[in-house]
C-alpha cells in the first residue's frame, strides 16, 4: 500500500510519549497518595487503626455474602441478601461516624482512590500502546478507491439513521449495503471483496463487526469501524468518539493504520470476548435482550448453585484452573475493572496474547473470602496466547462479542497477532491508551524511583497478572 508521511503529530494521540517527567511524576503522585491513605488512619487512631480496618473488612466481606445471596438464591435468602448487602456498609460507616473515624475514614478513601487512578496512568517505557503502534500513528495512508461499508439500521436503537450515516457514507464515495435481517454478514462481505472493494467497514454492533472483520483480514484489507452499535467496546479501545459516529468516516480521507490482534473461539472470531459459563447461559434466553436484569435474576440461582450449573475447566500455557462458574477469553487482557456487562478498557490490541477472568464462586464461605483479592482463589487472572475450555460436556454455550453460539467442547481459543489492519481517524478524542489498565505498584514504584520499567508484556503466556 502506498503511503505518505504526515506532518506534526496532534495533540493527545495514541502513543504519544510522556513528557520526561511525566511518567514519573505521575508515579511520585500514586506513591505520596498511597502513603497518605495509610498514614492519614493512623494518625486518627494510632494503632488502633488496624482494628477499624479489620471492621471495615467484615463489612465488605458481610456485603459480598449479601450479593451471593441474591445472586444465587431466591425467595427469603434473596431478600436477606439484599438487605445484608446494603446494611454491612451502612453500619461500617455508622460506627466510624459514632467514634469520630468517619472523616479520616473518607480522606483516606479518596487518596487511596488519588493513588490507583495516578498509578493506571503510569506508562511503562513512557509509551501506552506498542512501539508498532506507535510508528503506525505517524504514517497516514492512501484513500481508498471501492470503499465498502455494512450497515445495520437496527443497531444500537436506530443510529444509522440518528445520525445519516448511510447519506454521509454515500457522500463520501463508499458503496453502502444496508443489513437485512436473517442475511448472511459473512457472505455479503465476501461478496464485496470479490466485486472489487479495497477498504471493509461496518456500522453496527461488534459482533457485526467480528464477523466482517475476519473477511477483511482474511485478504488483508483495511477495516473501519463506525460505532453505530449499543456498547461498541472495539471502538472505544480504538479511541473512537462513540457519540459521534459519523466522524469514524473521517478514517477514509485522513487515516492512519493499525494492526491488531484477532481473537479465536474454535472457528468463531471475536473483537472483543468470548465468555463462557454464566454468563453465556442467560443471553441464550430470548428475553435478555430486552429485560437484563430481570432475566439474569432469574436465572443466575439455578446456573450457580442448581443442577443445570456447569463447572468449567480451563488450561493456558502451562496452568490449569477448575471448578469455574464463569470464564471471560478476551482479545487483549482487559484492566483490573472487569464484568460481563461493562468490561473495562484494554491497554493494547497488539500484544498477541489473550485475557483470561475466571470466576469460581461456588459457596457462602468463598464468597465470603473474595475480600481477600487474588489470594481468594475466587477470581484469578491470567495471560495466554491459547486457552482450552471444557466443561465435561459435549457442546458449551459460548456469548461471542454478545451474540449466544453453541460450540463443540472443548473449545480451542487462540490469538490471531496482527491479523486486522484498522484504519482509524488520525484525529480522534479518544486515543487507544491504557485507562482501564491495572496499577502495576511495582511498575509505579520503579519508574518513581527512577530505575529501568521492563515492559509489561514480556511475562511467559499462561501467567498471573
Amino acid at each position: 500500500m502506498e503511503r505518505r508521511r504526515g506532518g506534526t503529530r496532534g495533540p493527545g494521540r495514541a502513543g504519544a510519549p510522556a513528557g520526561p517527567g511525566g511518567g514519573a511524576g505521575r508515579a511520585r503522585l500514586a506513591l505520596l497518595a498511597l502513603l497518605g491513605s495509610i498514614l492519614v488512619p493512623l494518625v486518627a487512631a494510632g494503632l488502633r487503626s488496624v482494628l477499624w480496618v479489620l471492621v471495615g473488612l467484615a463489612g465488605l466481606a458481610l456485603a459480598a455474602v449479601g450479593v451471593w445471596w441474591v445472586l444465587a438464591h431466591t425467595g427469603v435468602l434473596r431478600v436477606l441478601g439484599a438487605v445484608l448487602s446494603v446494611a454491612a456498609p451502612v453500619t461500617v460507616f455508622a460506627l466510624y461516624a459514632a467514634f469520630g473515624l468517619l472523616g479520616p475514614a473518607l480522606v483516606s478513601l479518596a487518596l487511596w482512590a488519588l493513588a490507583v487512578t495516578a498509578a493506571r496512568t503510569v506508562p511503562a517505557h513512557g509509551h501506552t500502546v506498542s512501539e508498532r503502534a506507535e510508528q503506525a500513528e505517524r504514517t497516514l495512508v492512501k484513500e481508498p478507491h471501492a470503499p465498502w461499508i455494512l450497515m445495520n439500521p437496527r443497531s444500537g436503537g436506530g443510529k444509522v439513521g440518528r445520525f445519516q450515516l448511510a447519506e454521509k457514507a454515500r457522500a463520501a464515495g463508499c458503496r453502502v449495503v444496508l443489513l437485512d435481517a436473517g442475511q448472511d454478514v459473512v457472505e455479503l462481505a465476501r461478496q464485496a471483496v470479490a466485486e472489487g472493494a479495497d477498504l471493509l467497514a461496518v456500522a453496527g454492533g461488534d459482533g457485526t463487526q467480528a464477523l466482517v472483520a475476519e473477511v477483511a483480514a482474511h485478504h488483508d484489507l483495511p477495516f473501519v469501524v463506525i460505532p453505530a452499535g449499543t456498547r461498541n467496546h472495539f471502538a472505544l479501545d480504538l479511541g473512537l468518539d462513540r457519540d459521534d459516529p459519523a466522524a469514524a468516516l473521517r478514517a477514509l480521507t485522513d487515516g492512519v493504520e493499525l494492526r491488531v490482534d484477532l481473537g479465536y473461539a474454535a472457528d468463531r472470531v471475536f473483537v472483543n470476548n468470548a465468555s463462557f459459563g454464566t454468563y453465556a447461559s442467560v443471553v441464550t434466553d430470548p428475553a435478555y435482550r430486552d429485560a437484563k436484569t430481570r432475566t439474569t435474576l432469574r436465572a443466575l440461582p439455578g446456573l450457580l448453585t442448581g443442577e443445570e450449573a456447569l463447572r468449567l475447566r480451563a488450561r493456558a500455557g502451562r496452568t490449569r484452573v477448575d471448578g469455574l462458574q464463569a470464564l471471560l477469553v478476551s482479545n487483549n487482557p482487559y484492566g483490573r475493572a472487569v464484568d460481563a456487562a461493562r468490561p473495562g478498557r484494554r491497554e493494547r490490541l497488539d500484544s498477541g496474547l489473550l485475557g483470561l477472568v475466571c470466576v469460581r464462586v461456588g459457596s457462602t464461605a468463598e464468597a465470603a473470602r473474595i475480600v481477600r483479592g487474588p489470594r481468594s482463589g475466587g477470581l484469578v487472572r491470567l495471560t495466554a496466547e491459547e486457552v482450552v475450555v471444557e466443561a465435561g460436556t459435549d457442546t458449551l454455550p459460548v456469548g461471542i462479542d454478545g451474540e449466544h453460539v453453541v460450540l463443540p467442547s472443548p473449545v480451542v481459543c487462540r490469538s490471531a497477532p496482527g491479523a486486522l489492519r484498522v484504519r482509524v481517524p488520525r484525529h480522534r478524542p479518544h486515543p487507544l491508551r491504557g485507562s482501564g489498565a491495572a496499577a502495576d505498584w511495582p511498575r509505579v514504584a520503579r519508574l518513581a524511583l527512577g530505575r529501568p520499567v521492563p515492559d509489561r508484556w514480556t511475562a511467559r503466556p499462561g501467567s498471573r497478572r
